[in-house]
């Protein structure tokens, strides 16, 4: 990895995200010559600048505001800073959010966007652009999912036998990461309660963002070019269980801190799977990374 990302010019896309603001920390590590950390959101972008200019002083940083959809933006911001590995976290990611009306912002942001970042690549000879991916993009029952498969499927057919290399990794939910099911359950216990969970028996797969960032990485550096990488996400846990779990960890009963069972939310599955019907996988030579033989 300090090979790779050492020395060299590493843009992230959705750096003030969660999973693109744990990336940039960790790749900050291995002393990237620049890090561009390329964001929609000021304030997230702001934040990220702050922490590294307490934490970090000494990384050389370009805070760049920029939509992942705007070509000529992107287009400049490769031009003059010339990355040579792009990580793309960029992206819509809330399921019920990105049902019904906003299914087109969905759309143009995570499959344009993702193409808009891909092509600009290829311009520009970038080496490598890893997508990050998930598992709701494995047999899609909502729009999320749905748009990210189709990255993946746009970046499979730009890929060319030259030029840059397109990775994709694919993974599950990341404990704590914005609007996700932690936060929101410590805040419902400090309030009193009740915890909402959608349906008794939702399970999904869980993984700490640092672990998820390092695991992205090191699939990027073992890619060649149009595969997906899976991460092995262990055992499903279910959702009512951590809710129990948090609750009793706080220091209360059940009595005193209901679970509310709301239904399930629109496009929202009941388990979410990490492969295709249709795909199968192959080991890698890292334990926690199998490759996906995509359809």
């Amino acid at each position: 990895l300090r090979g790779w990302l050492g020395e060299h010019v590493v843009l992230v896309t959705g750096a003030g995200g969660s999973i693109g603001s744990e990336l940039v920390r960790q790749i900050a590590r291995f002393q990237p010559r620049l890090l561009v950390l390329y964001e929609v959101s000021e304030f997230a972008l702001y934040l990220i600048e702050q922490e590294f200019s307490r934490s970090s002083p000494t990384v050389s940083i370009a805070c760049v505001v920029g939509d992942v959809k705007d070509a000529k933006r992107l287009d400049q911001v490769f031009a003059d800073y010339r990355p040579s590995v792009v990580f793309h976290a960029a992206a819509y990611k809330h399921v019920p959010l990105m049902e019904g009306e906003n299914a087109w912002e969905a759309v143009r942001n995570n499959v344009q966007g993702s193409k808009c970042v891909a092509e600009t690549s290829q311009r520009h000879g970038v080496e490598k652009m890893v997508l990050i991916s998930t598992d709701k993009a494995v047999n899609p029952t909502n729009v999320m999912g749905a748009t990210k498969r189709l990255a993946e499927r746009v970046l499979s057919g730009l890929q060319k036998p030259q030029g840059t290399r397109f990775v994709t990794v694919r993974f599950g939910n990341v404990l704590g990461s914005n609007g996700s099911v932690i936060p929101k359950f410590r805040e419902q216990i400090a309030q009193g309660g009740p915890v909402t969970v959608t349906h008794p028996e939702i399970i999904r797969y869980f993984m700490l963002i640092p672990e998820a960032a390092q695991l992205v990485m090191q699939a990027g550096l073992m890619g060649q070019g149009g595969e997906i990488f899976v991460l092995e996400m262990g055992e499903p846990v279910r959702i009512a269980d951590l809710a129990r779990d948090m609750i009793r960890l706080s220091g209360f009963s059940e009595d005193e801190i209901k679970i509310e069972f709301t239904g399930l939310r629109p496009g929202e599955k009941l388990y979410e799977e990490l492969l295709t019907d249709r795909e199968h996988t192959l080991s890698t030579p890292h334990p926690k990374l199998r490759v996906a033989q995509a359809e």
